[in-house]
């Protein structure tokens, strides 16, 4: 697994920290971020509830705005690896 690091939230305080990696082999991107509390996750199944409940296997995170450019640059590095 090719895993490349992007950046963390640029307000981190270090402990508490926003991820973003690439892995450039599946050709995915791996976020960390703050888990929602539990009526967030209730909010986003009732938007679309064809899609169900979350599985056990998935998580709902909550990332900042602020993160946009790492997870743009995040998707263009998995762009780029399917060009490889």
């Amino acid at each position: 697994m090719a895993v490349e690091f992007v950046g963390i939230d640029p307000n981190t305080d270090r402990d508490h920290c926003p991820t973003v990696w690439a892995d450039t082999d599946a050709q995915e991107i791996l976020l960390q971020g703050w888990k929602p509390i539990q009526e967030t996750q209730a909010d986003c199944e009732a938007s679309s509830p064809a899609n169900g409940p979350v599985p056990e296997t998935e998580a709902i995170v909550r990332i900042p705005a602020r993160m946009i450019p790492l997870i743009r640059e995040a998707c263009d590095a998995v762009e780029r690896a399917q060009l490889r």
